[in-house]
């Protein structure tokens, strides 16, 4: 078991180089720092604990500011436990990345759902309305509450109230990506809560199954190796010394020069 604490940023989609398009939750998860270590002698179950996101001293309490200086770190917003880890790989201080976590691992998410307010049982127990004409006069009502003999409601009827803000856990999602750039994970299809809301990313508990890691397309530009330039050969000039063939001057004779004379 394995766990890391992080914030929902939204949600996105990825593409990979089968032409394949899938929708992936984009989790900040930061820095982790294990604040506590709970160990079988002292609390009387083996745990850690995580803290996550910064906050400033004049916002927080001596507790927790107290607490955060025994693993000597600042306050942390977000803790939580994490029960069933190697607790040899983990000491008081330690910080605690996505690395941990690799693509194609299934894991499980926890957050806190999305507040919906005061809700009727349409909306909040997918109930079904009544007819809408011929004079009906129940159309989104609640409905039948029971039966006379008791003269009560019987426990567990589905009624109005409040919907959401509880937690959820949602099991089996693939992480698609781990971004140690941006320190952010890639998790395949939606997660419980808000943005900005907080969430726990642990190992999935019904499977160990590991999935082949998918193949996403890069839109990086390739940058091409510069080659360094060779420098230029002096040519030498070779000159051909022209070779003037000398024509021999004939000679005049004694006769040739009277007769021109």
């Amino acid at each position: 078991m394995k766990g890391i604490l992080g914030r929902k940023a939204g949600m996105t989609q990825v593409f990979g180089t089968n032409g394949k398009l899938v929708p992936v939750t984009v989790i900040e998860v930061g820095s982790n720092v294990v604040t506590q270590v709970k160990t079988l002698e002292n609390d009387g179950y083996e745990a850690i604990q995580l803290g996550f996101d910064d906050m400033r001293e004049k916002v927080t309490n001596k507790a927790n500011t107290g607490h955060a200086k025994k693993a000597s770190t600042t306050p942390k917003r977000f803790h939580k436990e994490i029960r069933g880890v190697d607790m040899e790989a983990y000491t008081l201080g330690q910080e605690v990345k996505a690395d941990i976590f690799e693509a194609g691992e299934m894991v499980d998410v926890t957050g806190i759902s999305k507040g919906k307010g005061y809700q009727g049982v349409i909306k909040k127990n997918n109930q079904h309305r009544g007819p809408m004409a011929h004079g009906s006069k129940y159309h989104r009502g609640v409905g039948s509450l029971g039966t006379m003999r008791p003269m009560r409601v019987i426990p567990g009827k589905a009624l109005p109230g409040h919907m959401g803000a509880e937690q959820v856990t949602i099991q089996n999602l693939e992480i698609i990506k781990v971004d140690m750039e941006n320190n952010c994970i890639l998790v395949k299809g939606s997660i419980p809560g808000p943005k900005k809301g907080f969430v726990v990313i642990k190992s999935a508990v019904k499977t160990n199954d590991k999935n082949k890691a998918f193949d996403l397309i890069s839109y990086e530009e390739e940058v091409a190796e510069e080659v360094p330039a060779e420098e230029p050969v002096e040519e030498t000039e070779v000159v051909e010394e022209a070779v003037v063939e000398e024509t021999p001057v004939e000679e005049k004779t004694e006769e040739a020069t009277k007769e021109e004379a």
